[in-house]
């Protein structure tokens, strides 16, 4: 699973193999054991790539199959598929109520 999602993300970012693995301080040929699912990165490495992605462990791990950010900030998690659009409108309408609550001086925080 892993291994696929890397390769997705890599071709939806327009990036070679061997330009991941300049970024990633490793080989080509250990990016194409990961895209093969010949040999799995350590947690740490995982961690690395979502960053550089910008997807959710959680993506590449096959628990969703939503492009969430990895920034939990930019997150939102809904019990149904949503399309980038309604998940932008989503993320304003949270932002205005974060920005009216702090208006009206409410101290406790909104968790989403």
């Amino acid at each position: 699973m892993l291994g696929n999602r890397l390769k997705n993300v890599r071709e939806d970012n327009d990036m070679s193999r061997k330009r991941l693995a300049e970024l990633l301080n490793v080989s080509v040929h250990t990016i194409s054991s990961y895209e093969r699912n010949i040999n799995e990165p350590d947690d740490e490495f995982k961690v690395e790539i979502a960053k550089l992605f910008n997807v959710s462990l959680d993506y590449f791990m096959g628990l969703c199959d939503h492009k969430y950010s990895y920034n939990r900030e930019n997150r939102i998690f809904v019990p149904y598929t949503l399309d980038d659009e309604e998940i932008k409108k989503i993320q304003e309408y949270a932002d205005m109520v974060v920005d009216l609550r702090k208006y009206k001086g409410v101290k406790e925080e909104v968790v989403l």
